[in-house]
């Protein structure tokens, strides 16, 4: 099975290589912005670079759109898994229009409420993940696989 892991740098980084145990296993490539944590990819990793999409920056997310839809055509991945932030939402919506399966994992910060992110892709993702068993009350589509307890 080939992956693309899609993240923003910073604590959306460090929540997917917290899942090292399992993407580890396949092919994958990942598409995440230059920061100095990112830049460990670079020893070993395919990645492709997207510029920094802040939260709700809706100019980049349609400067992003174009490269998006042809990363995920150019790759053919069978599976995008994303920990978010905004830069989820391009990918979120461009598979769903293309046909790829999305599972969003929400950051671990989100104990009452669903990020923006989150919220915009509930309804598509085919898998949602929460890390907070109480959010599963809410959002009964979300299957709880965190740390909380």
């Amino acid at each position: 099975m080939k992956l693309m892991l899609v993240c923003t740098s910073g604590g959306h980084f460090a929540t997917m290589q917290g899942l090292r145990s399992f993407w580890s296993q396949h092919d994958r490539v990942w598409v995440t912005d230059p920061k100095k944590d990112t830049e460990s990819l670079n020893k070993g990793e395919k990645v492709h670079w997207l510029p920094y999409q802040a939260p709700r920056d809706i100019a980049r997310l349609l400067l992003n759109l174009p490269a998006t839809f042809k990363l995920i055509w150019d790759e053919k991945p069978d599976m995008i898994i994303s920990t978010g932030a905004s830069i989820a939402i391009n990918f979120g919506f461009a598979a769903k229009l293309l046909g790829v399966r999305f599972v969003y994992i929400e950051s671990i910060s989100r104990f009452e409420e669903l990020s923006l992110s989150g919220r915009l892709l509930y309804p598509i993702a085919n898998e949602f993940y929460v890390q907070w068993p109480n959010l599963c009350q809410k959002y009964p589509k979300a299957m709880f696989r965190g740390y909380a307890s």
